[in-house]
């Protein structure tokens, strides 16, 4: 497939972060912005974040008991 190149400008941070979340991935950075593009073209982003959602929205108070189980009572003093 013949490839064309895109330019962004973005701030450092970013940059940084792509860079640094390409490397996990073991992909260059055109590798992996295409596979964001493709992700999100194909609804993929959108269904994984729908499920994500999904999941909270449901199992959110699981999640609640358990950090209101590891506050420390009012007036507790930290040893």
């Amino acid at each position: 497939m013949a490839k064309t190149q895109l330019g962004a400008r973005v701030d450092t941070e970013l940059a940084g972060l792509a860079k640094a979340r390409a490397e996990e991935l073991r992909l260059s950075i055109g590798d992996y912005i295409a596979q964001l593009i493709r992700d999100d073209v194909s609804g993929l982003r959108a269904r994984g974040l729908d499920a994500a959602r999904r999941f909270l929205d449901e199992h959110q108070h699981v999640f609640d008991e358990a950090e209101d189980t590891q506050r420390p009572a009012p007036g507790a003093r930290a040893a």
